[in-house]
């Protein structure tokens, strides 16, 4: 891929870019960014995928003043307005969901399609109870089932990264903190307008995500003006790194009608 650091609105935002075809952005899940890279690669077979890294995920330091999604939101809305493109097709994973779905809250002129991928962001159940397991308070051996069918395959094996890598993973969890800790996960707000999301959507989940399970997905899928919903067999709450290639024909599939 192609690796460049742009200058937009004054924040730098290192992005990584390949392919040839019609524009997809593609927002990158609150960890384990780059377990998610044979996925892009396949995806820029027939796209020309703009990957972003959120600021403080890779190179890019964190602004002082970004606290929140909707700093990130309107971050990547400046994107496109720079690059141009029209008729974007806008991809977010998990944590890159729930920026893209208060990205098209606000504007998505420039979108023609949504794809959510296991997206967290929406309170539905109530006050006292929880839509997502706590990252932050599980141990590993607890979390992993949750997030991957196949742990013991997908899940991270700490004692085979290098020192870099293990920074990485500590670092995308301290991120995850910056952006996501209060309140846990979800902007109070934004299922009151949801309605204003109403882009032809697809929501694909994990048929075993543990974290955030289907059963939200769905409420999800139903909450937005035209949305589909479909299961990814065999896989967790990230299908994009255990079923790249069913997580691929699902979104060719729908981007073709």
């Amino acid at each position: 891929m192609k690796l460049e650091t742009l200058d937009v609105g004054g924040v730098p935002v290192e992005i990584r870019t390949e392919g040839s075809g019609p524009p997809l952005l593609y927002l990158h899940a609150e960890q384990y960014v780059e377990q998610a890279e044979p996925y892009l690669e396949a995806l820029a077979k027939r796209w020309t995928v703009i990957a972003p890294r959120h600021p403080g995920y890779g190179a890019t330091p964190v602004p002082a003043d970004f606290r929140s999604v909707d700093d990130l939101a309107y971050l990547y809305l400046d994107l496109l307005d720079r690059l141009g493109h029209e008729h974007v097709v806008l991809v977010g994973a998990s944590f890159g969901g729930w920026i893209a779905l208060e990205m098209c809250v606000r504007n998505h002129a420039r979108m023609s399609k949504l794809v959510l991928v296991s997206s967290v962001g929406v309170k539905f159940s109530g006050r006292e109870e929880r839509d997502f397991a706590d990252l932050f308070y599980l141990p590993d051996i607890e979390a992993f089932p949750l997030l991957f069918a196949d742990p013991k395959r997908y899940a991270p094996d700490y004692a085979s990264m290098s020192a870099a890598q293990l920074e990485g993973l500590a670092r995308e969890r301290q991120m995850l903190a910056h952006y996501g800790w209060r309140p846990y996960l979800h902007n109070p707000g934004l299922k009151r307008w949801l309605h204003r999301v109403d882009l032809p959507t697809l929501v694909l989940w994990g048929e075993a995500d543990g974290f955030a399970r289907p059963a939200y997905g769905r409420s999800l899928a139903s909450a937005l003006p035209a949305a589909q919903f479909t299961l990814v067999p065999e896989a967790g709450h990230y299908p994009e790194i255990e079923q790249p290639d069913a997580v691929i024909r699902a979104i060719d599939a729908f981007i073709a009608k």
